[in-house]
Formats: C-alpha cells, sequence, structure tokens
C-alpha cells in the first residue's frame, strides 16, 4: 500500500558531532586535535556571527576559547589536546546550543551541522545534544509527525541525509508506530473493501466472512512485511530502514539515486551497503502469507519470489516519488541541510 511504503522521516533541535576517522594534515604531535562545524538557522541558511565558546577538561588543558562563526557559518578550533570538551553555541533571541564530546589525539572532531532554533519570548534554554540514542529519538519523534497531506503516515523517510542511527529498540518503535496508525488500519479496509468487490481470491467467499478473511490477509501482509524488513532484519543485519531524500542535484542524479535505494540502504555504520534486510523481508513475509492465502491463488516458492521482485520494482517507484513530488505534500516538514550543503559546510 502507498501509504505503507511512503512512511518515513526527520530533524532535531541539536546533533552531537561524530569523529572523523582520518587524521588532521600534518603530523599528530604537531598539529594536535581539532573541532569544527557549521551553525545554521532552523531554516539550513548558515548563520554567520554566532558566539562558539569551547571549554576543554583535563590534565594540561587551555583556558576557554571563543569565536564567531564566518560568513559561511564555519567554527574551527584547532591545535587542541586530547580530552573531553564541551562546546557552547549562543546567539541573541536563540536557543542556546551545547555539545560535549571527547577529543582523540591527532583527530578531527566533526560537529556537523548545529542548528539554531529562535527562542520564545524571555527564555533562557539550554538544550544539550545528547548521547547519539538520544539524538536518533529526537529526530525519530519528528518523523513520526510526517503525513502526506496531513493524513497518510510518512515515518519511513528522513529529510536529514546524516540522521543518526536508529537503535534496534527505535527500528521496533517506527515499525509498530506504522501498524498501529488507525489510517493503517483504514487503508487496510479499503484495500480489502476492493477486493471483495471484485470478488479478488474466490475462495474466501463473500459476505462479512469474505471480507474479514480478506482484511485480515491484507493486515497480515503490511505486518510480517514491516516488521521482518522494517525491524528484524535491520535490527539482526545493522541497516537502516529509511529512505533518505536527497532533494540536491541533478534531476538524473536523483532518479539513479531514488531507483538504486530500492536495492541499496545505509548501515548503520553510515556505508551504502545491499539492502539485504529489504528484499529478505519480502521474500520472507511473501513466505509467511501462503499460510493464509487460498491454495492455488497466493502461493507457491516460484510466486514469492515474482512477488519479491515485484515489490522492489514498487519500491523504486515509490523513493521516485518521496525524491520529487511526496514531500511538497507533506506539510511542517523542518527544513534541513541537504546532502550537498552538509558536505561543503564540513571539512
Amino acid at each position: 500500500m502507498l501509504a505503507l511504503i511512503l512512511a518515513a522521516g526527520a530533524c532535531a533541535w541539536a546533533q552531537e558531532g561524530t569523529l572523523v576517522a582520518t587524521e588532521d594534515p600534518g603530523s599528530a604531535a604537531s598539529m594536535g586535535s581539532s573541532i569544527h562545524g557549521v551553525v545554521t538557522s532552523t531554516d539550513g541558511a548558515v548563520y554567520e556571527g554566532a558566539r562558539v565558546e569551547l571549554e576543554l577538561s583535563g590534565p594540561g588543558a587551555p583556558p576557554a576559547a571563543s569565536q564567531q562563526t564566518d560568513s559561511e557559518g564555519a567554527f574551527n578550533f584547532g591545535n587542541l589536546p586530547a580530552g573531553k570538551f564541551r562546546i557552547t553555541i549562543s546567539s541573541a533571541g536563540f536557543v542556546t546550543q551545547e555539545i560535549r564530546g571527547e577529543l582523540h589525539s591527532g583527530k578531527a572532531y566533526d560537529a556537523r551541522t548545529v542548528v539554531l532554533p529562535v527562542a520564545a519570548a524571555s527564555s533562557d534554554i539550554v538544550v544539550s545534544a545528547g548521547s547519539q540514542a538520544e539524538i536518533a529519538q529526537q529526530q525519530l519523534n519528528l518523523e513520526e509527525q510526517q503525513r502526506v497531506l496531513g493524513v497518510f503516515p510518512n515515518y519511513y523517510v528522513s529529510y536529514d541525509h546524516d540522521a543518526v542511527p536508529l537503535t534496534t529498540r527505535q527500528k521496533y518503535q517506527l515499525a509498530w508506530r506504522t501498524q498501529i496508525d488507525p489510517v493503517t488500519w483504514a487503508m487496510t479496509g479499503a484495500v480489502a473493501g476492493f477486493e471483495q468487490a471484485d470478488n479478488t481470491f474466490t475462495r474466501y467467499g463473500q459476505g462479512t466472512q469474505g471480507c474479514a478473511k480478506r482484511y485480515g490477509a491484507n493486515y497480515a501482509d503490511s505486518f510480517f512485511g514491516t516488521m521482518i524488513g522494517g525491524a528484524v532484519l535491520p535490527s539482526v543485519l545493522k541497516q537502516d530502514p529509511r529512505y533518505f531524500y536527497k532533494g540536491t542535484g541533478s534531476v538524473r542524479s536523483r532518479i539513479l539515486y531514488a531507483i538504486a535505494n530500492s536495492v541499496i540502504c545505509k548501515g548503520d555504520n553510515g556505508r551504502w551497503q545491499p539492502n539485504y534486510s529489504g528484499i529478505l523481508g519480502g521474500i520472507a513475509a511473501g513466505g509467511i502469507s501462503n499460510l493464509y492465502y487460498p491454495d492455488n491463488e497466493h502461493s507457491g516458492i516460484e510466486l514469492t519470489f515474482e512477488s519479491t521482485l515485484v515489490g522492489t520494482a514498487e519500491t523504486a517507484m515509490q523513493n521516485l516519488f518521496q525524491e520529487f513530488l511526496v514531500r511538497r505534500l507533506t506539510p511542517k516538514i523542518p527544513v534541513y541541510p541537504s546532502a550537498g550543503t552538509q558536505s561543503a559546510g564540513t571539512q
């Protein structure tokens, strides 16, 4: 169902950086460690002139330092010793952001893009970036508010191309939230109604009993497909079940990206890899469906694999809709830096 496959997601008010596994230019001993990042407003515009304060702790830690973001919204502290640190980013009229982390000798700490939301009147709020799991939960909570036309769940899309990976619990939360959504139940009923009218799967019969069987079969398809392909296998294989909206580049590059994402996905390590979760999840769900569909009408190994191929093609089409249409039809999506902006803003 379109409403289920369109399910997807969104923005955190603050983000904790990740450690870049590359050496700074030059000798680690002479150059030390560094911290860099970019500050933007909630609409994605780079923010010049924000105050960035750095405090280091530990033996031999230098005094606190501060600087303002440049014309590209960037800040950069270099020649730092290893140890724990705290960065506070502030500006009048905006919610102060705080990032905590630990520097390793000779490494560059990428604070990524930090968003400064506008503060409410007379408020003095400090928001801590928190752990990776906390950031992922904040992003997931926003994703679960996404609805196409304000109605249909759109949970399984992240409009932040560099969203934090979901934990196992969060993957199950996303799948379960999709399956218990009232719109999911309503759409399942609509499909069952069309099948009843067309007398699809004739062995189910007609009347209330036939409609109930069709409803149950359709909901089971959705439930097993979502839980296995969106939670169980992504947790075991450490893959992210979401579609990551690209939104930049040429039309051709976005088309190829959307189609490719029917067979590849992001791993929890941030690298692209074959989408074993989605493909094997489709095969597993198709095999289970043989248990409750009438014999010779929706069963057999050959049909299971055919259905998986059709499902992969449908996923490619859904991704194309996500890339070029669905965002326009989904109200109140927070604006995130695009993949291109993110790359340009970090080192």
